[in-house]
């Protein structure tokens, strides 16, 4: 797939035209068990705004109902790679997603949040509570990851929109590091309807509601569906999963939970 350079974005990320960059995930890393127990610390929060009481997000509506998404494997304690040049679960990326402008016609919903950063994810269903790092680009366009020292924490791409603001958000994550099982690594057990809590600086909690769960291989990566242009907020997960390749030390999928904005509350 060829290379393209990110998109130029204007302050508070906001992209001129609709240019949109590709971003693959690439998770190279010694794979682990998949059992972990996270500690959870729920986000109260009231009153709450119902945003979206029903529908599917826009970058889903022509889409089939998914299938249930199988769990994704790891080979068992394989041996460790040797020290890359980056990060070992570093995210390649040829470009960033960009924050592109609404779509011909297609009107700004009116339930989107302003610019905030997010300060912390929370996802009952698989026991997440974790803040949140800002993610960039580098000069060659990938995506610095996440510190991989730090198995609970996750990152949100800063050139992109901010969780609840129009847009499609992108959030990803380790599936595991060197030493063990990360922050994601339950990620793929998500199911529709589970639901996802962000805070934000501003003192919203911005509640998303999974729409679908999928495994797509990182050699023929869905760039618009995953991050093209939505006339509402919502929200992209996104992580490494399926096989672990060991004579390449990388994992040859990519997960990807969408969800949309569903509800906003005080902290």
């Amino acid at each position: 797939m060829a290379s393209h350079r990110p998109p130029q974005t204007e302050q508070r990320g906001t992209v001129s035209g609709r240019r949109r960059g590709r971003l693959r995930l690439l998770f190279p890393a010694a794979a682990v068990g998949l059992g972990i127990v996270l500690i959870h610390n729920s986000l109260d929060s009231s009153p709450v705004t119902q945003v979206h009481p029903s529908g599917r997000p826009a970058s889903l509506a022509s889409r089939q109902a998914p299938t249930p998404t199988e769990q994704a494997t790891a080979p068992s304690a394989p041996s460790a790679p040797s020290a890359p040049s980056a990060p070992s679960a570093a995210p390649s990326a040829t470009a960033g997603p960009g924050r592109p402008a609404p779509a011909t016609g297609a009107a700004p919903d009116d339930d989107a949040l302003p610019r905030s950063e997010p300060t912390r994810i929370s996802i009952p269903k698989i026991g997440v509570d974790a803040p949140f790092t800002k993610l960039s680009l580098d000069t060659t366009g990938r995506l610095n990851p996440p510190p991989e020292n730090d198995k609970n924490l996750v990152g949100w791409y800063q050139g992109g929109p901010a969780p609840g603001e129009r847009g499609a958000s992108v959030v990803v994550g380790h599936i595991d590091t060197k030493t063990g099982p990360a922050v994601f690594v339950e990620l793929p057990t998500l199911k529709p309807g589970d639901e996802v809590d962000i805070g934000r600086a501003d003192g919203v909690v911005a509640r998303f509601e999974v729409d679908a769960v999928e495994v797509f291989s990182k050699s023929d990566f869905p760039d618009d569906l995953v991050y093209g242009d939505t006339p509402s907020p919502e929200l992209r997960l996104i992580t490494c999963g399926g096989t672990f390749d060991k004579a390449r030390q990388d994992y040859r999928d990519n997960i990807v939970v969408f969800a949309h904005l569903d509800s906003t509350a005080r902290a």
